[in-house]
């Protein structure tokens, strides 16, 4: 099995979905050293595009994403990780799922529940 890296510039889409309810958590995105550090300890690893540096999932939150199986698409550019979520929430902005938002009649409407308030966990 081999990641097909270089079709996306060194990285490849990283889909994470809760394994026990099969609801979709986040999409991120790895490149080798994520995906190779994700395997091994079996904990959620991406890279931070906005930061360029290794992102470990829950590593300022304690929102942590224990890997439980991980699935790799037929062209070998995305994987599906289903995941334990510790902590209840995916989502930096403090919602369980990053996809809390539903277009209804051409607006954004919330749909999701914040579990945390991002201004008192991540202080910068």
């Amino acid at each position: 099995m081999e990641l097909d890296f270089d079709k996306s510039g060194g990285l490849i889409a990283a889909i994470a979905q809760d394994a026990d309810t099969g609801e979709v958590l986040m999409i991120a995105w790895m490149n080798r050293e994520a995906f190779e550090e994700t395997v091994r300890t079996r904990r959620a690893v991406y890279f931070s595009r906005s930061r360029n540096k290794l992102w470990r999932k829950g590593e300022e939150s304690g929102n942590v994403q224990e890997v439980r199986s991980i699935a790799i698409d037929c062209d070998n550019d995305a994987v599906l990780l289903k995941v334990h979520q510790i902590g209840g929430a995916a989502c930096h902005a403090g919602y369980k799922s990053c996809f809390f938002r539903e277009l209804q009649d051409g607006e954004l409407h919330t749909i999701g529940e914040r579990v945390f308030d991002p201004a008192t966990v991540y202080k910068k």
